[in-house]
């Protein structure tokens, strides 16, 4: 199928050139920072939750003996709220597609809420874990709705980086669990502490979500134009508006000539071009856990302890600066994104945390009780680590798949994408503290080396760039892709 067009869509490189003066700022616009803002609170209970078991754990150990004396205890409580957002993935992209992202959001909320509650009053490991997969639940869910929700409110030359705004709560939420670990450990009951206050985002959230309005182009979906129109009219001028409203109307009507009534997963993979997309989206996220984030992320004090250094209160604040050092490269990446673009950037980020993670394993295999220098260059290659990782894989991959599919697949698509993730990280977390002890913590590093240099490849072979492309010229790459171009059609990039 090729599509011919005569002008560049609304939002695109073209569009803008003609009119740069409906080009939409995010600093200019409270409207888009609000919606944003309240959104990424979803982000912030992912990263909340993320660090949080790191410190929490240590004194978890400390209140259950069975716990402090099993490895398979420990990775289970920690990855059990993985294994919960593993299911809150796969049910999120339905929801989303379903009911909308404003109520999955608010579904997400409610799940999260009720989990860290059953956390802060558990009286027994078990109990904990049940408490983990519930709240693994709710930010499965939100994992999924976040950037897609974000990502459908944004014009598309600040879509990168709005979307990274969720990544930035992300590894804020990460920073916040540190300090609130930290401001915890002299505190009676300390980890249910560490654990409940968790509840306290979610309740924000979903108070602040009811007067928040639905994604535009989702009530489109669902033939409720005017109410959309309502959205839009708030975040662009006049001239834009109707040129964007125009293109919607017009991918409405395809779309109703074209889509099933029910899409089913075995749907997605009937589509050449679909394939293409989410084997770029999905690989992205399995190669951002293999590639040893959540590694660090989850286990990030018990690495340091490893390294030498045996002070819970020391190693949770060497963990605070790795953490900060995940915000302050987020950031970054926020900037870097919309300018160097998604593919280049995730290129150089991986080539860094190849010799990063090369440092890392260096430091272990010297490791010596008597000569403390190694010790600190394993903080050092955490370091470095985080400052590559964070801008480019930590950002990429959440960006990449908020905006590479098509209209009617976006939740369905969002959300095995997000599966993916999630079912990656729960290997990671449940494998690495047995694979460090069993083969040694420098091997298990350099194996996780190996896996970057890999998922270089990936991303040199298979992911495009979708630097300031609309949706609509994003689907036309992906139809080029699948069958190339056609010599007697304008593609929308060449426009």
């Amino acid at each position: 199928m090729t599509i011919s067009i005569s002008t560049p869509g609304p939002g695109s490189s073209g569009y803008l050139d003609m009119y740069p003066e409906r080009k939409v700022s995010a600093f200019k616009n409270p409207y888009i920072l609000g919606l944003t803002a309240v959104a990424s609170i979803g982000g912030l209970l992912f990263g909340y939750d993320t660090g949080v078991i790191s410190g929490a754990l240590l004194y978890i150990k400390d209140d259950f003996e069975q716990v402090k004396q099993s490895n398979f205890l420990q990775e289970t409580i920690v990855s059990m709220a993985v294994a919960g957002a593993i299911l809150g993935a796969a049910a999120g992209g339905w929801i989303n597609d379903a009911y909308g992202r404003k109520r999955a959001t608010l579904t997400a909320d409610v799940i999260f809420t009720v989990g860290a509650v059953v956390m802060a009053f558990a009286p027994d490991p078990y109990i904990l874990i049940i408490g983990r997969l519930l709240v693994g639940l709710g930010v499965g869910v939100a994992s999924v709705t976040a950037p897609v929700y974000i990502a459908e409110l944004s014009p598309s030359e600040i879509r990168g980086s709005l979307v990274s705004t969720n990544v930035l709560m992300i590894t804020g939420g990460q920073f916040l669990s540190y300090l609130i670990n930290l401001a915890f450990t002299q505190v009676p009951g300390t980890w249910r502490w560490m654990l409940g206050v968790s509840g306290v985002p979610a309740v924000i959230q979903f108070c602040l979500m009811l007067f928040l309005p639905e994604s535009p182009r989702w009530l489109f979906i669902k033939n409720r134009e005017k109410e959309a129109i309502d959205v839009l009219a708030n975040i662009y001028d006049v001239a834009r508006l109707e040129d964007e409203i125009a293109s919607l109307s017009v991918q409405s009507e395809e779309e109703d000539l074209h889509k099933r009534k029910d899409i089913r997963f075995w749907d997605v993979f009937k589509s050449k071009e679909i394939r293409l997309a989410f084997l770029a989206g999905g690989g992205l996220q399995a190669f951002q856990q293999f590639t040893g984030i959540n590694t660090v992320m989850y286990y990030s004090p018990t690495i340091v302890q490893m390294a030498g250094f045996r002070s819970n209160e020391l190693a949770l604040l060497l963990s605070l600066i790795v953490a900060g050092l995940n915000a302050c490269g987020t950031i970054l990446g926020i900037y870097l994104i919309d300018h160097a673009g998604r593919r280049k950037l995730s290129l150089y980020s991986l080539a860094g945390v190849v010799v990063s993670l090369i440092i890392l394993s260096i430091s272990f295999f010297k490791q010596s009780s008597e000569n403390a220098l190694y010790g600190w260059l394993a903080v050092l290659g955490l370091a470095l680590y985080i400052a590559f990782f964070s801008p480019g894989m930590g950002t990429v991959p959440w960006t990449v798949n908020s905006e590479i599919y098509p209209e009617q697949y976006r939740g369905i698509c969002g959300g095995m994408s997000a599966t993916v993730n999630w079912v990656s990280n729960l290997i990671v977390a449940e494998s690495f503290l047995s694979v460090a002890q069993g083969a040694g913590t420098g091997p298990t590093f350099l194996i996780i080396a190996g896996i970057a240099v890999l998922a270089f490849l990936f991303v040199l072979v298979f992911v495009p760039e979708t630097k300031g492309l609309t949706f609509d010229e994003v689907e036309i790459l992906w139809k080029d892709r699948a069958w190339g171009k056609n010599p007697r059609t304008q593609s929308l990039l060449e426009s």
